[in-house]
């Protein structure tokens, strides 16, 4: 009797697991997203956008767009060795296995903060 209730419960998972599936997107299908598009901006607004791109000479959807092409440092090679050098230890400190609060705890009273690069964001996983 424990044999043919086993078989029952299994018969019934493998039932509803393809149900479950239904309608999702697996690695080896083919797949049409039919959610229709909904444009944020207008066809005016996008077409003045490329009319700016190419009055700069700039294509920023081509393969050698190159935005820090022109980019020139406000500060010497020395200057960003030095800053770099400075804060190598809190840096390494921060991004530690316990995110800088050994640290932290140690510096009370002195702000911690981390540094990114300019136009970098943080982001949370």
């Amino acid at each position: 009797m424990n044999r043919k209730s086993t078989i029952a419960a299994l018969i019934a998972i493998a039932a509803t697991t393809g149900s479950a599936f239904a309608g999702t997107s697996l690695a080896g299908d083919i797949s049409i997203d039919d959610t229709p598009f909904t444009s944020t901006r207008t066809r005016a607004e996008v077409q003045a956008e490329l009319a700016e791109f190419k009055q700069a000479g700039v294509n920023p959807w081509s393969t050698s767009y190159n935005p820090a092409r022109d980019f020139r440092s406000e500060k010497t090679r020395e200057q960003v060795l030095a800053e770099y050098q400075a804060s190598r230890d809190s840096v390494a400190a921060i991004t530690s296995e316990d995110s800088g609060s050994a640290y932290a705890a140690a510096r009370k009273g002195v702000e911690v903060s981390p540094r990114f690069a300019v136009g970098a964001t943080p982001t949370v996983r």
